[in-house]
């Protein structure tokens, strides 16, 4: 698959999907305190340093978290239906449209950044280009935290909610993750593991890397 046809299938599945699986996860933050707990780490890290991005942020959950742990964020998606939903629920956030593999900011422009989620698209052969890129636009010594399932059978999603569309969202180790940060220039910081929740629906662990640009 071209690099323009993996964006235009993510694409193309959030945008069907959107609303859907909005009012699916609608309080599903409020039903994961370790998830509330990572973020608060990263905002004390990263707090009065300058602007975030929640880079793949969907709805703009996350993003609004962020914002209320006074964080100067904005949200950045592939997924037009999705940035409207983050605008409608957030009026007072920036929301903007663009890939993460290309972000239109310049190097060093941000204090922190974070990826809930959001690199379970990519093929594994993209991601040392993804992580490229999110050090490219750190600070030195900015944080970096990285959300994804953890596993190694990827789950491929047909029809959801009845729309035509499909998508496979991918697993990795964590031991696996944390090489590739290490190998794009940042530093681990923490590492974080919590055994699925049946009462999310979930069935594998879901991992936290949180890391830093280095400063050299």
């Amino acid at each position: 698959m071209t690099e323009a046809d993996f964006l235009t299938a993510t694409r193309t599945f959030y945008d069907a999907i959107a609303e859907d699986y909005a009012r699916l996860f609608e309080d599903e933050m409020a039903r994961r305190p370790l998830e509330r707990a990572v973020l608060r780490v990263f905002a004390e890290l990263v707090s009065g340093r300058g602007p975030v991005a929640d880079l793949g942020c969907g709805p703009g959950r996350t993003t609004a978290r962020l914002a209320a742990l006074g964080l100067d964020v904005f949200g950045v998606d592939l997924s037009e239906s999705m940035l409207a939903i983050a605008r409608r629920e957030n009026p007072g956030l920036r929301f903007e449209r663009g890939s993460m593999l290309e972000l239109d900011l310049p190097d060093g422009a941000l204090a922190g950044a974070v990826s809930f989620y959001s690199s379970i698209h990519l093929p594994e052969d993209r991601l040392p280009e993804l992580f490229a890129e999110f050090h490219r636009v750190l600070a030195p010594g900015a944080p970096l935290l990285v959300a994804f399932q953890a596993g190694d059978e990827h789950r491929h999603h047909d029809r959801p909610f009845g729309h035509p569309v499909a998508l496979t969202f991918l697993r990795r180790r964590p031991d696996d993750m944390a090489a590739l940060l290490t190998r794009a220039g940042f530093a681990l910081h923490s590492r974080t593991v919590r055994e699925p929740d049946p009462a999310l629906d979930e069935t594998v662990p879901q991992a936290f890397l949180l890391a830093r640009k280095g400063t050299a």
